[in-house]
């Protein structure tokens, strides 16, 4: 069965959905996937099947909210002309998202992608684990307080990216050998992404897990045995990794700053992120309708920052520029596009969600990889990434694309379950 389904998504038309997240450790060349997808978009025109037209409506819908909001930054933008390009460069993902709707029209391609893109994420997974037993991986030597992977160490996006895409090796370990693939799948993820250090990915992890658990068990009284038993195992893996690894214990003794009430130490534990956020909101009290723009948040930070704010002229920003993004998707929006951006996005959530009810239980388990996949990557109570960033970005639209997809596929399939 898996060596059908890899050979099916490594075949056109698959190919280019597929290269999106096959590329990413290795930067923009990930858009050769995004060039590929938008050139079969053009190709699939006239002959695109009539039964993905919802799922493309769909998306049209998600993707217009997207990029309404950005453009409404540009006028009152610190930079309208660069703002403006950046509108212009996030205009790819609108063929983007059409042609995996309109190549996912089955229950077969899904699978294949799904299948094609769990092993693609064990690979990964085997990479990170051979790096944290010897130390060197595809991607080179591993830093001192974190493993990279085939990311590599000037790149620590390892853990974030193993985080969004597990749901997918999670489905494939389920489909193959029930709960104990399920289990084992989500072990073989969690083990590099603990060690990544990117505690924004822990969450995802947790939560990643906690949906698939919801979905096995069915059952509060179950649910609430297993939430027993999985906070036994961490403090067991905790107490471990404690004494044996350097990196969890460095990241776990920083996150345990927050207990100590003060704001200092809940600025150590969220590594500067409370410096951050209170910059961002005397930026969106100064700019509350259409924010700073679209990626100006690193070029207005110095504006808003305190006196003596660490983030400000540091090199990997740039000189005359702060923290790159708020590291929260909210806080992203409103400060970037402002009150007008932020509903657009509700817009955005209440039509995602009104067409994820509209859709009978057979059909949302057959999403449910996806769906869990992009209800953890957005999940607010976490920080994140930049959603309007060019690698993270076209990450996201691809995760959100295949949800459109997996919605309205047809013909027959075995997950009748439900989210």
């Amino acid at each position: 069965m898996l060596s059908s389904t890899l050979r099916a998504a490594l075949r056109s038309p698959l190919l280019p959905c597929w290269l999106i997240p096959a590329l990413l450790p290795w930067g923009r060349s990930a858009e050769i996937g995004t060039l590929l997808c938008a050139a079969g978009a053009v190709w699939l025109w006239r002959r695109r099947p009539a039964q993905a037209e919802p799922a493309a409506r769909l998306w049209l819908g998600l993707c217009g909210a997207y990029l309404l909001a950005a453009v409404l930054s540009v006028p009152l933008s610190l930079h309208p002309g660069r703002t403006a390009l950046v509108c212009l460069g996030l205009l790819r993902y609108l063929p983007l998202g059409l042609y995996i709707g309109w190549v996912l029209a089955t229950v077969g391609r899904l699978h294949a992608l799904y299948t094609a893109t769990a092993l693609l994420v064990l690979v990964w997974c085997l990479d990170a684990w051979l790096q944290m037993a010897c130390g060197w991986s595809l991607g080179g030597a591993a830093e001192a307080d974190r493993i990279t992977g085939i990311f590599g160490a000037g790149n620590l996006k390892l853990g974030p990216v193993l985080a969004a895409l597990a749901p997918f090796v999670l489905w494939l370990g389920q489909r193959v050998w029930g709960w104990r693939g399920m289990l084992a799948g989500w072990l073989l993820v969690a083990g590099p992404v603990v060690l990544s250090g990117a505690r924004s990915a822990w969450i995802v992890l947790a939560l990643v897990g906690l949906l698939f658990c919801w979905r096995a068990v069915r059952s509060w009284r179950h649910m609430a045995s297993v939430l027993i038993l999985a906070g036994g195992l961490a403090a067991v893996f905790a107490a471990v990794g404690w004494q044996v690894s350097p990196r969890f214990h460095a990241r776990a003794e920083r996150s345990l700053q927050l207990l100590d009430g003060s704001r200092q130490g809940l600025d150590t534990a969220l590594t500067g992120r409370v410096e951050i956020w209170s910059t961002a909101a005397r930026m969106v009290a100064a700019h509350p309708w259409t924010g700073v723009g679209v990626r100006e948040f690193r070029h207005a930070y110095p504006a808003y920052a305190a006196a003596d704010d660490r983030f400000v002229g540091i090199e990997r920003c740039g000189p005359g520029q702060g923290a790159c993004h708020p590291h929260q998707w909210m806080l992203e929006v409103l400060t970037e596009t402002g009150l007008l951006g932020a509903l657009c996005w509700l817009a955005a959530v209440a039509l995602a969600w009104r067409c994820w009810r509209q859709r009978p239980p057979p059909r949302r388990g057959l999403a449910f990889p996806a769906t869990v996949a992009v209800v953890a990557v957005w999940f607010p109570g976490n920080t994140h990434l930049a959603f309007y960033s060019a690698w993270w970005g076209l990450l996201s639209a691809w995760l959100l694309a295949v949800w459109c997809a997996s919605l309205y596929v047809t013909g027959p399939g075995d997950d009748d379950g439900d989210v």
